[in-house]
């Protein structure tokens, strides 16, 4: 792709990833240049590069509500996930060898717990309404005396629904079971608080909020029992152990800075837009059925299937426009969504979905453009 194509594309694919914000990538400019120190040397340019993760720790800390000691720097939400699901399990009682979750997991969620349920663990996997949200009553039936972790995901990647998190902790707590909750699509959208959750583990991906890729942090609430899946020289308090990339987490820190000061305005505008795109692709298409919630989702997610047709080959035709049929992580395979399958949506129509992503460049005449753009080549297909 081109330049100019590239400046011309019309980006609806922010919760595969974000563009690197240009606030972010000043901040990150003279720790890949000029400040360059280890650190952990003790010398003037390490101080100041440990100083920088220590300003970077606290903004991340800022704006879910914590303490900065309790953020670990990660390279990215899957090593987060990897680390709070793996990492309870081997500091796990013997007693306790069963996790809860759901079905409508990440990869980076579903993976871990399925290589510990291949070693013996039990893994109880709730299912989901038609609405894509795990039921209340069976999220907190499901919790006893022989779990060791919760871990569900605070906001669904694919048609942005968000999950009842909070209710369950208290009694979590009282059951001394341990809670972990991927709010990677969830940071930077919409208010996002470890206390009011309620949870001990929380993980975050810098690529989906305006950081770059490769970085990404791990909330862990103190007291929480967790073991380092790495073994080194001990930094990030010995969670995470190897030199710290400074430069990709001071970018961390300055995009979540960013976030918690837009995160109001943000949130309405993108909601509005999203709105927008529903609209006018809704009056055009006959058929057309959401997936995504009307209300209380996230404000920028919008998931449609369209009739007759696939989605993969719908956004191909769709020249101009980038988005996907789901999650970035299985892209490349024409397979309806198994979100969406899990939400009992028939295959044929699962078939025809498509994720549109909205984000802080999505201007009101891009949705325009956009919604022209697929219902053309909708037409085109359909009629072919």
């Amino acid at each position: 792709m081109s330049d100019i194509e590239a400046s011309n594309l019309i980006y609806l694919d922010h919760n595969s990833t974000t563009p690197v914000a240009d606030e972010v990538l000043d901040a990150m400019l003279p720790y890949l240049k000029d400040f360059y120190g280890n650190p952990s040397s003790e010398h003037a340019l390490g101080y100041r590069s440990r100083q920088a993760i220590e300003n970077a720790r606290a903004n991340v800390a800022s704006l879910i509500g914590s303490e900065p000691k309790e953020i670990v720097f990660t390279s990215g939400g899957t090593e987060s996930n990897n680390l709070a699901i793996r990492g309870t399990a081997m500091s796990a009682s013997p007693s306790r060898r069963r996790i809860v979750t759901s079905i409508v997991e990440h990869p980076a969620t579903a993976a871990p717990c399925a290589l510990l349920e291949s070693e013996g663990w039990t893994v109880t996997r709730l299912g989901v309404s038609a609405a894509g949200i795990v039921d209340r009553e069976a999220l907190i039936g499901a919790l006893g005396e022989d779990v060791a972790l919760l871990t569900l995901m605070l906001a669904q990647n694919e048609i942005g629904s968000i999950m009842p998190v909070e209710v369950a902790t208290r009694k979590a707590r009282q059951l001394g079971v341990l809670t972990h909750t991927d709010a990677a699509q969830a940071i930077g959208k919409i208010q996002v608080d470890v206390d009011a959750l309620g949870v001990d583990l929380l993980s975050i991906a810098g690529h989906k909020v305006y950081a770059p890729k490769g970085v990404g942090a791990l909330y862990v609430r103190s007291g929480t029992a967790l073991s380092p899946l790495l073994l080194g020289a001990g930094q990030e308090g010995g969670m995470r152990p190897g030199t710290e990339n400074v430069a990709q987490i001071v970018g961390l820190g300055a995009a979540c800075l960013l976030a918690k000061d837009r995160l109001g305005g943000e949130e309405k505008r993108l909601r509005g837009l999203t709105d927008e795109l529903w609209r006018l692709l809704s009056q055009q298409v006959t058929g057309l059925i959401r997936h995504s919630p009307k209300s209380g989702g996230l404000p920028n997610t919008l998931m449609v299937s369209f009739p007759s047709v696939s989605g993969r080959e719908l956004l191909t035709q769709a020249d101009g426009v980038a988005a996907s049929t789901g999650s970035a992580c299985h892209a490349g395979l024409d397979v309806p969504s198994a979100t969406l399958l899990s939400m009992r949506v028939p295959p044929s129509v699962a078939q025809g979905a498509v994720r549109l992503s909205l984000g802080r460049s999505t201007t009101s005449r891009e949705i325009s453009k956009a919604a022209e753009i697929i219902v053309s080549a909708y037409r085109s297909l359909h009629e072919n």
